[in-house]
């Protein structure tokens, strides 16, 4: 029996949503057809949608795409996106609590915790925080997308500080600063090995990784390919193994500074999108090993926290900064 570790992280960039899946096959696997082992595990599953899935490169085995036909051994890690057409947005207002630190009639400020999807896609129609806003909140704007009172968004397992507009004015106040990097995001993360500049600026397009859907990828600023995307760096505490790092956002591009912290050398501790949810080697003496395993269980997810948020208020023009601690996961970690 393979392990089952899918997750339920949408791809709303794409045209269409991706529903991922990763499973690693057991030591007693024996030689089976990747499209039949994944016919056996993912319930609903279509020969035909994963046929499509391996058409379009969207089948992985330890991050290599393969053909339907690759055998599948044992210990092997299997990655599989299928494809959904869009689906109509139907928002259950759901009664789940917000940690709202900021309100008045234009937009309020919420604190996210890890593990909450801001909005529904496939695989994830109620639970959201859009779900919450429905049932808190009445008659919030509808952005391009249908989803009621977003301005940004932030990861699932990311957690920390969002805007939400109450009005049609704020969403497009509000997303106007966003669009003209007026507005100030402040991330702070942990990071693999001992950053060596104290401040730095990370500057290179994100796009689409060219064999992995899963991942984004940074590209030569001169290229074509991908969007434009600015984050400065700022070493806050250095802790042998791993590097506290505060991350400022000119941009706003998917898995911004998970992608360029990964591309100057730095993964974010255990994202497991990017691989770091394995010890690194030549950065943890013995004596930490199993300090770093236990905090793998503590902080079960990447160590992104968006801490600070600033932007002009809509009718009192004031300039509005709001700050937040760093969640217990992650500083457990750091203490």
């Amino acid at each position: 029996m393979a392990e089952n570790n899918s997750f339920n992280e949408f791809d709303l960039a794409e045209e269409n949503l991706f529903e991922h899946f990763k499973f690693e096959a057991t030591k007693g696997q024996s030689p089976l057809r990747v499209d039949k082992f994944l016919m056996n595990y993912i319930e609903n599953a279509t020969r035909n949608k994963i046929q499509q899935a391996a058409t379009n490169g969207n089948i992985f085995v330890n991050d290599v795409v393969v053909k339907s036909n690759y055998k599948v051994k044992p210990f092997d890690v299997v990655r599989v996106l299928l494809s959904h057409p869009p689906f109509e947005n139907v928002i259950i207002p759901e009664n789940i609590p917000l940690d709202i630190v900021f309100e008045d009639d234009q937009l309020l400020v919420i604190n996210k915790p890890p593990g909450l999807v801001v909005h529904p896609g496939y695989g994830n129609y109620t639970g959201t925080l859009v779900n919450a806003l429905a049932f808190h909140f009445d008659n919030l704007p509808m952005n391009s997308s249908e989803r009621p009172g977003l301005v940004h968004r932030i990861d699932k397992d990311t957690s920390g500080l969002l805007v939400v507009a109450k009005t049609e004015y704020a969403m497009t106040f509000l997303a106007k600063q966003f669009a003209d990097k007026t507005s100030e995001r402040e991330y702070i993360c942990l990071v693999w090995g001992n950053v060596e500049q104290d401040t730095g600026t990370i500057e290179g397009n994100i796009d689409r990784h060219v064999s992995n859907r899963m991942q984004m990828a940074v590209y030569d600023i001169d290229s074509k390919k991908g969007k434009p995307a600015i984050t400065h760096y700022k070493v806050i505490e250095r802790l042998g193994y791993v590097t506290l790092v505060s991350c400022k956002l000119e941009t706003g591009r998917t898995h911004q500074i998970r992608v360029h912290m990964k591309h100057i050398g730095h993964t974010l501790f255990n994202d497991d999108r990017y691989g770091g949810d394995i010890i690194l080697k030549g950065t943890t003496f013995t004596k930490y090993k199993q300090f770093v395993e236990n905090c793998f269980k503590i902080l079960p997810r990447q160590a992104l926290h968006a801490k600070t948020l600033g932007f002009q208020h809509p009718t009192t023009k004031e300039f509005m900064r709001f700050d937040s601690v760093i969640p217990s996961d992650m500083q457990l970690c750091i203490d």
